[in-house]
């Protein structure tokens, strides 16, 4: 149970120490960057070049695909330094049905290992072996509406299975639904003075669905990621072997923010909520309930403008990628990024770079990141792999 617990906690808040008012949705696992190229821009993905693993970051991508079809495989050791069993995976296929359409699909897959339950210290013992874990099982489909412009709509399913059953009364998994609506452009290649470019610009509305619950309680439920990103980028084509690509995204929670947090001390801060004049326990109760009482949908749209501190606050809860890939005969890649996000708010902040490697209908990508904050990453010093086969037909680019 010991380990459930600290992986729980760190997924859910994910660096509690350094933040004041924490957003901490459930499954938090849909956010995390399963495949390598991504992970090594910096978790950028929203309007990079069309990939298999477009699927997470933004499916309206696929209309743009070169290759007609392609299936990948991801796999992320996660929190190493705690247990060697716990890690993320995901599988992801698409198929271009013509030049304008699109459909994909994708299973997730987040293992906290083998955990054994015991009622004593006693090493002979007799003990139960559970396995907690989440996932989510999508498709999506994809029309491209203009020569530059496509659109794509995913339904996603997800799965939470953390209770154990010789601990809870009900064992039951808690589930729930989502949908993403997403859109990226592409411009023409234009012919600059020392060189070629392309533009790129995307966006993705994921996650949104109702909120999920481990005792069909409704005051008790807990709101999913529902996530916006904003990303744009560029494509320097020096020839017909060179090609570099910067990429910026932007990104924010679509979920509520409380209006009472915990700070690092152990204080609490945010509102008044009974107005005693003292921010307190009290308050912070109150201030859950509200936040519970709070509908998934009506909560998206609240969450533009119901930070406590106003508008200083809200742009503190948006986090900012910027990445770079080098492309080599399309063979070989090299990539770079950094990811932030405030230090009230999450306190992500990391370096990444990666690298990829194709031969014939294979490619393989790994990535690495270092964390540039003072609070430990879980994916620190961890290696993710991602392998993609692509084949049959080949559309050409512009």
């Amino acid at each position: 149970m010991k380990k459930l617990a600290i992986v729980t906690l760190i997924l859910v808040t994910q660096f509690i120490k350094a933040q004041e008012r924490p957003i901490s949705p459930a499954v938090p696992f849909l956010l995390v960057a399963a495949d390598a190229r991504a992970a090594g821009m910096g978790d950028s993905g929203v309007a990079t070049a069309t990939d298999a693993f477009s699927q997470q970051w933004n499916p309206a991508k696929y209309a743009f695909a070169v290759e007609q079809q392609g299936f990948s495989v991801s796999y992320t050791p996660y929190l190493t330094d705690l247990a060697n069993d716990i890690s993320l995976g995901q599988i992801t296929y698409y198929n271009k049905i013509n030049e304008r359409s699109a459909f994909a699909g994708s299973f997730r897959y987040f293992g906290l290992g083998d955990i054994e339950l015991r009622q004593t210290g006693d090493p002979n013992e007799q003990f139960v072996t559970v396995s907690p874990n989440d996932f989510a099982l999508d498709g999506s489909y994809t029309l491209k509406l203009s020569e530059t412009f496509s659109m794509a709509v995913a339904g996603r399913y997800v799965r939470s299975n953390l209770k154990i059953a010789s601990i809870d009364t009900d064992s039951s998994p808690a589930s729930t639904f989502a949908v993403d609506v997403a859109g990226f452009y592409q411009s023409e290649e234009i012919a600059y003075q020392d060189f070629n470019g392309r533009w790129r610009a995307g966006f993705n509305f994921q996650n949104m669905g109702p909120k999920i619950s481990y005792d069909n309680q409704d005051l008790n439920s807990n709101f999913i990621p529902a996530n916006m990103r904003l990303g744009g980028g560029f494509d320097f084509i020096f020839d017909d072997y060179n090609k570099l690509a910067v990429n910026v995204e932007f990104s924010k929670l679509m979920v509520p923010t409380p209006k009472v947090g915990i700070s690092s001390d152990g204080s609490f801060n945010g509102e008044d909520m009974n107005g005693d004049g003292v921010v307190d326990q009290t308050d912070f109760n109150l201030s859950e309930e509200e936040y519970q009482s709070t509908g998934w949908f009506s909560g998206m749209f609240k969450s533009f403008l119901d930070a406590p501190d106003g508008f200083s606050e809200e742009l503190k809860e948006v986090a900012y990628s910027v990445g770079a890939e080098y492309m080599y005969q399309d063979a070989f890649a090299m990539r770079l990024g950094y990811f932030h996000e405030s230090p009230l708010k999450g306190a992500r902040q990391f370096f990444s770079l990666g690298a990829g490697f194709k031969y014939n209908v294979i490619k393989v990508d790994v990535s690495y990141l270092f964390s540039a904050s003072k609070v430990r990453n879980p994916l620190e010093n961890t290696l993710r792999f991602s392998l993609t086969f692509n084949f049959g037909d080949k559309y050409e680019v512009y």
